[in-house]
């Protein structure tokens, strides 16, 4: 099963939280950025950051210190990472333009709708509790919720599974290669969205994505017009 056949079997639609869903860059960043006030260096200008979002505390803590998971001084430096987002995690973050009605319109259209991130429950089930998302969403499945994080296909499974759909009905959207990896190992249809952060690797056109788009209406209608 392909292309419109494919989009036309579609019953959930699955994705990745930040950089998809919402805008978490600011408050990741503030975090970041209230370490090194706090050491008396010069803040990360936020431009620099925002594209390592996708790659979290490891992601951050690079551009900020300079540091790798392999270094001696990573994992206090995680740590605090982690505590000081956690205090400000919903101070700045905010679904991205179109996201509500693209939520909405999918609900409307009978297509059950979940979230599948890298971002530990810690922080994914409050931040899409403070979205208004819990009991909204079919399934919200955190970084740490299987033994496998994205781009192991587990996550996506385990989404389907809670969903009550098979995985072949459901498509994966997000703004990072491994999203579309991991779609592509639950054999599900992939999208990518140019809106996202994007990372710093290979471009979003040499990812495999089935689809890409530029804003969150581009991906409802596309559905729309394939299920008719």
């Amino acid at each position: 099963m392909s292309g419109k056949e494919a989009v036309r079997s579609v019953r959930a639609v699955l994705f990745d939280l930040d950089g998809t869903l919402v805008d978490s860059a600011p408050d990741l960043a503030g975090a970041t950025n209230d370490m090194l006030a706090a050491r008396g260096l010069p803040e990360v200008p936020f431009e620099r950051l925002r594209p390592m979002v996708g790659a979290g505390a490891r992601g951050m803590m690079g551009v900020a210190f300079g540091v790798t998971p392999q270094d001696e001084a990573f994992p206090a430096l995680r740590t605090e990472f982690f505590d000081r987002y956690e205090a400000r995690l919903l101070q700045a973050t905010h679904p991205f333009d179109g996201v509500a009605d693209l939520l909405t319109g999918l609900s409307a259209a009978g297509l059950r709708w979940g979230i599948v991130t890298n971002k530990i429950e810690r922080f994914a089930l409050p931040l899409a509790r403070g979205m208004g998302w819990e009991g909204v969403a079919s399934a919200l499945i955190g970084g740490d919720t299987t033994a496998h994080s994205k781009p192991h296909p587990a996550p996506l499974l385990e989404a389907a599974k809670r969903s009550g759909v098979e995985p072949h009905h459901c498509i994966y959207v997000g703004d990072d290669a491994r999203d579309i990896q991991a779609g592509k190992a639950a054999g599900m249809p992939t999208v990518a969205v140019r809106w996202g952060y994007l990372g710093q690797g290979e471009p979003i056109e040499a990812w495999g994505a089935d689809v890409i788009f530029d804003r969150p209406a581009e991906l409802l209608n596309w559905l729309r017009m394939r299920r008719a």
